[in-house]
């Protein structure tokens, strides 16, 4: 199973790099063929809709999307979209419906393909930790948590020098032959994700999840049946929200400062790279960190990033720094998420609570930059930082109090149900046992736990 797992990996960093230089080149076609700047944001726009609303709408969907086969119709319905644009601007026909029908095409196709392929990933890796006998005494999840952190470093290098090569490719090709490369990119994504198989979920189901898998399970009622997964998105998704007060923020904070540009580069620079080289250490290391724990520093790291960011102006150097930390920091909140959805979630279940995670953090940052430009005019980008900084710290400690207090509900739940009866202490005492150790997340090896048993 490692070879699929591999693939999926480098088909992630080979799509994230075409969506970001494609995000480089739409504005400019749509620019030079309408004469309109207001036409420059409508792809992006209108991608935003599918992916806020996927919830509702991809239910039925998202269930059919376990092989390779099911993700090489998305991927090759994402080329489509892509092509959209281009082909429109052979006949000269790039407008307003053009430029919407490809931001609906390619939002629908990805909002239905990142779930799905975290989910894919999560569910070979558990395949993989049962076949692997040298491996026998690891946690279920070990593989799936490496595997995914893999895939989101994947998505922070693409993050980092796909634009800059996207801008050098316009230059050098012009924006239309890079729309039509980037469109034959996902074509050939789609033929090679062929060769990703279906996978099985790595728990067996108990009895009392047979309506899980016999009816589409909604984002929202995996989030109520995992507290902890509903903590942790929530701090996912106010960062998500917040993520417009780096941006936006920074650049205004740049114009005010009598730097414009200069603050913003500086920032990103900073936080680009660094959160590439900490997430080289996040498989590494993900495995031994508390999850609700790690989430919640994560997040209030990167809050107190947004806070130091107006202290650190008009130094370049200092923003550079700090906005460092907080790209050192996002990687081990996003990984221990995804560690939580991986362990705690599968089949159905697992790609709603990875649709779950998508839609509110990254449709809660298409959200954010949707209205931040407005509140930074109204409140003033120091303001902002401030505020979304706070945000951020708030939401981090109220995650942390629900997953803890979800954690210790569960754990005293199951000791009351699993309470030996006077007359039945010998017979019920491996059940209770074994009950405590499943709220508790327990990761004992097979040998201790058939000796709990056999107490």
């Amino acid at each position: 199973m490692r070879t699929p797992l591999f693939l999926l990996t480098a088909l992630t960093f080979l799509t994230w790099t075409g969506s970001r230089m494609t995000a480089v080149a739409l504005p400019l076609v749509a620019l030079a063929e309408t004469g309109q700047a207001w036409t420059t944001g409508l792809v992006g726009g209108m991608a935003g809709l599918p992916l806020l609303t996927v919830g509702w709408w991809g239910r039925g969907l998202r269930d059919r999307l376990t092989s390779g086969r099911a993700l090489s119709v998305v991927t090759a319905v994402q080329a489509a979209g892509l092509a959209v644009v281009p082909v429109a601007a052979l006949t000269g026909q790039v407008g307003a419906a053009a430029l919407c029908a490809s931001g609906l095409v390619t939002g629908t196709a990805g909002a239905l393909s990142g779930p799905a392929q975290r989910a894919l990933v999560a569910d070979l890796a558990d395949v993989q930790e049962r076949s692997d006998t040298a491996r026998a005494g690891h946690d279920r999840a070990t593989d799936a948590a490496r595997w995914l952190a893999w895939q989101d470093l994947a998505h922070r290098i693409s993050m980092v020098f796909a634009p800059p090569l996207g801008a050098w490719l316009v230059t050098v090709w012009g924006a239309q032959p890079l729309l039509w490369c980037e469109s034959c990119v996902f074509a050939v994504a789609a033929l090679a994700v062929l060769a990703v198989p279906a996978a099985q979920p790595g728990r067996p189901r108990r009895k009392d999840e047979s309506a899980v898998v016999t009816r589409p399970v909604s984002p929202t009622a995996v989030l109520r049946r995992h507290p902890q997964i509903a903590a942790g998105v929530l701090m996912a998704g106010v960062g998500g929200v917040c993520w417009f007060g780096f941006t936006l923020g920074l650049a205004i904070l740049s114009i005010e400062s009598g730097r414009p540009g200069a603050l913003i580069a500086a920032g990103v620079s900073g936080y680009g790279i660094a959160s590439v080289a900490v997430s080289l250490l996040v498989p590494m290391l993900i495995d031994r960190l508390p999850r609700s724990t790690t989430m919640a520093l994560s997040w209030a790291v990167l809050g107190t990033v947004f806070l130091a960011l107006p202290v650190a102006a008009p130094n370049l150097v200092a923003i550079a720094l700090v906005a460092g930390v907080g790209g050192a920091a996002t990687p081990w909140g996003i990984a221990a998420l995804n560690a939580m959805i991986s362990e705690q979630t599968t089949g159905d279940e697992r790609r709603a609570a990875f649709t779950a995670e998508t839609v509110l953090h990254s449709g809660g940052a298409s959200l954010g930059l949707l209205v931040g430009g407005a509140v930074i005019g109204w409140a003033g980008s120091v303001r902002v930082l401030a505020a979304t900084g706070l945000l951020q710290i708030a939401a981090a400690a109220i995650g942390l109090l629900m997953a803890r207090r979800s954690g210790a509900d569960e754990r005293s739940a199951v000791r009351r149900k699993a309470a030996p009866d006077r007359g039945s202490t010998e017979v019920s005492a491996g059940s209770a046992t074994a009950a405590v150790e499943a709220a508790e997340g327990c990761t004992c090896s097979s040998p201790a736990r058939k000796d709990a048993r056999a107490a």
